[in-house]
């Protein structure tokens, strides 16, 4: 399920220059795949990873055994995120659209780096995977799935690059730098990519009677064309003094 994301942090680890004896915060490190490319890239530094979800850090301590004391991992909300100490840079990808308070993100993000620390992060930014969501939302308001849908608020929130370099002005970066980009891609797995990534928060309020029936009802909107239209929102940024 990770395979776009992986190349898309690629290039974003390419943004992040480093000496490689840095301590850096992999903020959404997810099963750390990701963060096994970061730690190549800091073979005298240290990598602390954090998610809010227990088992992908679970997954997480298993891929990174081998690199045993260098990579330290944690549950946590981001949003309330403190550690005991400041690191050298903030990575994050595809990840922080799932953090709906971004005033309090940066704020934390701040909080954690060393003064001119940097901040490299993408993810899902101002329309991205539209057209899905126009098919999951419009199959929610359909029976038999409403009822289970009534009080429905997304769990993501894609935002604009303006938006996002306002927050982190106020927050206390500068050198802030927020743009688009567009990109097409078609998963490996599409019904697998759709059931994991794009329809996982809806599923997990369906009973399982009904999740199946859920997809089967949501396929056929593809027509078969299952080309995702991504758009990722790109920030750089660094902690002022």
């Amino acid at each position: 399920m990770s395979g776009p994301q992986e190349a898309m942090a690629l290039e974003v680890l390419e943004r992040l220059r480093l000496r490689g004896d840095e301590t850096v915060l992999d903020a959404g490190c997810g099963s750390g795949r990701v963060t096994g490319l970061l730690l190549t890239r800091l073979p005298r530094g240290r990598v602390i990873g954090v998610d809010a979800s227990p088992t992908m850090i679970e997954h997480a301590r298993a891929q990174l055994a081998p690199y045993g004391d260098r990579v330290e991992l944690h549950v946590a909300d981001l949003a309330t995120l403190s550690i005991d100490r400041t690191v050298d840079a903030v990575f994050s990808t595809a990840a922080l659209h799932w953090v709906l308070d971004h005033g309090a993100l940066w704020e934390r993000m701040a909080a954690v780096l060393r003064t001119d620390g940097r901040l490299v992060a993408q993810f899902g930014g101002i329309g991205n995977v539209a057209r899905p969501i126009d098919y999951l939302e419009g199959l929610a308001d359909r029976a038999p799935f409403r009822e289970f849908f009534t009080d429905w608020h997304r769990p993501w929130r894609f935002r604009d690059p303006d938006e996002t370099e306002a927050r982190l002005v106020r927050s206390g970066f500068t050198d802030v730098e927020c743009w688009l980009t567009e990109f097409r891609y078609v998963p490996d797995d599409p019904e697998g990519f759709l059931r994991e990534v794009v329809a996982g928060a809806h599923l997990e309020r369906l009973p399982a009677d009904l999740q199946e029936k859920y997809m089967a009802e949501l396929l056929p909107s593809f027509e078969g064309d299952f080309e995702m239209d991504g758009v990722r929102l790109n920030v750089c940024a660094t902690r002022a003094t």
